[in-house]
């Protein structure tokens, strides 16, 4: 595998291009790095109590849906966003996935996710009495990519 860097004073933004014969798990993985990498400091606008917030994505353990409102839980804090799932779905970093219709899961902050065959599994987040619920058929995708995040350590 070569890598080769260019530098050029006239782009605007940077690009990542892999260039490779086959798509395999060692390029996906590369490409899972470099969008990880691009994907911290990023900053929502949330509110709470007639205030905004900017917070760190990093932060937020997950967003779930209640009475028509999106709602970005953090460790000690619930706070709105104007965002929809599915928008969220498009503008998150790729840390994040969607566990249900109506949750979306930080995957660097979960602790734990107890297994229920019958109905909804629950997940716990390191550092936090918090927890959501993941449907049966998002359970398979959550724990392949936990698994996959594992693997890169």
């Amino acid at each position: 595998m070569k890598v080769r860097i260019e530098i050029d004073d006239s782009v605007n933004e940077e690009e990542v291009i892999i260039r490779c014969r086959n798509m395999n798990e060692t390029v996906l993985r590369i490409q899972s790095a470099v969008m990880e990498q691009n994907e911290t400091g990023h900053s929502m606008l949330l509110k709470q109590g007639g205030k905004d917030y900017y917070l760190p994505v990093e932060e937020i353990l997950f967003f779930e849906t209640e009475c028509k409102a999106v709602y970005a839980h953090t460790r000690e804090n619930i706070l709105e966003t104007e965002y929809k799932l599915y928008e969220l779905e498009e503008l998150l970093p790729g840390f994040f996935m969607r566990i249900s219709k109506s949750a979306i899961v930080n995957l660097n902050h979960i602790y734990s996710i107890a297994r229920n065959l019958a109905s909804s599994s629950v997940v716990e987040f390191a550092h936090s009495h918090k927890q959501v619920y993941v449907s049966r058929s998002y359970y398979k995708a959550l724990v392949e990519r936990l698994a996959e995040k594992r693997r890169k350590l």
